[in-house]
């Protein structure tokens, strides 16, 4: 006999109770234990599941309470840790910013390096090293009032010393920097361990943008001579003052260093980097780096080509970073290797001849604008009416008829020199050369032009190369007759390096061996022109120069595709001056999160 029949049979004169009443008093008389105990043998099996079912939601209701107040209460905040892997191309050989060479070398330089300014990513220039900086009234001179208590990844402190023998490094020709012309006539005097006064003989308007070069430790370097700097170690296993520090570099059976293994520094004077563990391998082509990112290598791509974007497998898993950049790509014409060059109703027909809108369309996918001559009006905004050579491709053929250059039975231009007899004694081609990286949207742009030039009657060669040794080999020694290439302004333009004449040798960027005295006189001139609008005008007048010799066929300046991670947030990145500011802020990307109060 159960409870419930006990009740029943001692309490035979009772009236007849329905089930509540008799369940609360059997609560009452028994307590909960029983009560509990035998209420399945009182209920249905409905109303069991029901009271199990609120049981159920009433303690989910009292867990979900403090859950729902913390994450009211707190927000998802940045936390130290992870590993992000990106994939570059080209293998570093000059991890130091007075000697670096590549991209790959500003890249690590980035991230191991500190300048006295830097980018903060929107195009603004910020205290880096410094804390200010104050010009004087006549624009000669600017004092830099350094920030104390930096530290160098060997512990030993940062002061006025280490900037004063970078910039004297950089100045003196032994070390071949090709930043020497940046910082030639300017006095670098130390005021006090912590003030560093900069002083100029002449107004150099871009000065400040040159402050952002990384600066090195004078303690490794000092006694390390001319002809040994760019051989020592110290180029591969760099001590900065950087966000990261360098760990480790990896090298393949051939010797090629392959990847360099970075670890925030918890010393960093902006702030201890959030990722913990910053990884860089390195890739010969874009066709290796997609592969990689296939394989799951790498979180992400230094730069993405177009074409590459559209071969790049599992896109849901990055975040696509467009970011305006101020550069531009370039067929450089080199007199001095091709007489032809020289020619400059050659150089106008090959102009006309060249369909950029089909480049952009065709290759770049629409990414890009057209760039009609070495200054970008995007950046300073100059509304110019410089000389244009819109496609016209018959044009050009008028121009090479009437120049004597005849298509031959190869399709192919030539030109005859006959004796005085009519006997033809010599026929030249009308045949060029080109050389470019292995790039493969350079490669695919070199293409175009060949047929586009074989229209007209031009026979072009293509040569590729790796990016090393077009800069080691070609670039270097001016080895080539074209030269398909970019060139990276500043966000101040200042391009007396590419374009003056006392920059065509190297460690000088004038590929185009351009000289013109007239365009010299200008970039000169508005190196020392403070205002910006005169500063401008100059460099109209400079643009419209270049424009009318042609000595470089302007191509497009590209959007920057930058594919990182969707596990890595915070970047803030829109306007950089060259590639690897976008590691301005570094030190604020993240991969793992806490909770915080809001």
């Amino acid at each position: 006999m159960d409870e419930l029949d006990f009740f029943y049979n001692s309490n035979p004169k009772k009236e007849k109770t329905n089930k509540d009443s008799l369940l609360k008093r059997l609560k009452n008389r028994f307590g909960i234990d029983i009560f509990t105990k035998n209420l399945p043998h009182v209920l249905t099996k409905k109303e069991r599941y029901l009271i199990f079912l609120f049981i159920l939601l009433t303690a989910a209701g009292i867990i979900a309470i403090p859950i729902s107040s913390y994450y009211h209460y707190t927000k998802a905040a940045p936390d130290f840790g992870g590993t992000y892997k990106e994939g570059i191309l080209g293998e570093p050989r000059f991890i130091n910013p007075v000697l670096e060479a590549s991209d790959a070398d500003r890249d690590l330089t980035a991230l191991l390096y500190s300048g006295l300014m830097k980018n903060d990513g929107k195009g603004n220039l910020i205290p880096d090293l410094a804390s200010h900086y104050e010009l004087s009234n006549d624009g000669l001179s600017y004092t830099f009032f350094l920030k104390k208590n930096v530290k160098w990844h060997d512990g030993k402190p940062f002061t006025a010393d280490d900037v004063i023998f970078t910039i004297f490094t950089i100045q003196n020709a032994d070390f071949n920097s090709a930043q020497r012309i940046n910082w030639q006539g300017v006095e670098a005097e130390k005021v006090d361990d912590y003030i560093v006064r900069f002083s100029l003989k002449n107004k150099y308007a871009q000065f400040i943008v040159n402050t952002q070069i990384g600066i090195l430790p004078q303690h490794v370097w000092a006694d390390i001579k001319p002809m040994n700097f760019a051989r020592t170690e110290s180029n591969l296993r760099p001590i900065g003052t950087g966000p990261y520090k360098f760990v480790k570099l990896k090298k393949d059976s051939s010797g090629k260093i392959i990847e360099y293994d970075l670890e925030a520094y918890k010393e960093y004077h902006g702030g201890k980097a959030y990722i913990q563990k910053f990884v860089t391998k390195s890739y010969a082509s874009e066709e290796e780096i997609l592969d990689a990112y296939k394989h799951g290598e790498i979180d992400g791509i230094s730069f993405v080509s177009n074409r590459g974007l559209k071969k790049l497998q599992f896109q849901s898993r990055f975040t696509l970073h467009q970011i305006n950049l101020p550069r531009y790509f370039a067929l450089f014409l080199n007199p001095n290797q091709s007489k032809l060059l020289s020619d400059k109703n050659i150089r106008i027909a090959l102009s006309y001849g060249t369909e950029k809108k089909a480049i952009i369309n065709d290759i770049l996918d629409g990414e890009a604008i057209t760039a009609d001559s070495p200054m970008l009006p995007e950046i300073l905004k100059i509304n110019s009416d410089i000389k244009k050579y819109d496609f016209n491709p018959e044009f050009a053929k008028q121009i090479l008829d009437n120049a004597g250059w005849q298509i031959g039975n190869d399709g192919v231009r030539e030109k005859q020199e006959k004796d005085k007899k009519g006997n033809v004694t010599k026929t030249e081609k009308l045949e060029l050369n080109l050389i470019t990286s292995n790039w493969s949207e350079l490669l695919e742009v070199a293409n175009l032009v060949k047929n586009q030039w074989a229209n007209i009657g031009v026979k072009l060669n293509i040569q590729s190369a790796m990016v090393n040794e077009l800069q080691q080999t070609y670039i270097k020694n001016r080895d080539y007759q074209i030269m398909l290439f970019g060139e990276v302004l500043t966000i101040d333009p200042d391009p007396f390096s590419f374009w003056h004449s006392s920059q065509k040798k190297d460690p000088g960027l004038n590929l185009a061996l351009y000289d013109n005295k007239d365009a010299d006189k200008l970039l000169e001139e508005a190196r020392q022109t403070l205002d910006p609008d005169a500063r401008k005008q100059k460099y109209d007048n400079f643009q419209k120069i270049v424009a009318e010799d042609i000595p470089a066929i302007f191509l497009y300046s590209p959007t920057y595709l930058y594919p990182v991670t969707k596990k890595v947030q915070g970047l803030d990145i829109q306007l950089i001056g060259i590639p690897s500011d976008r590691f301005s802020n570094i030190n604020k990307w993240y991969i793992e999160t806490k909770r915080v109060r809001r």
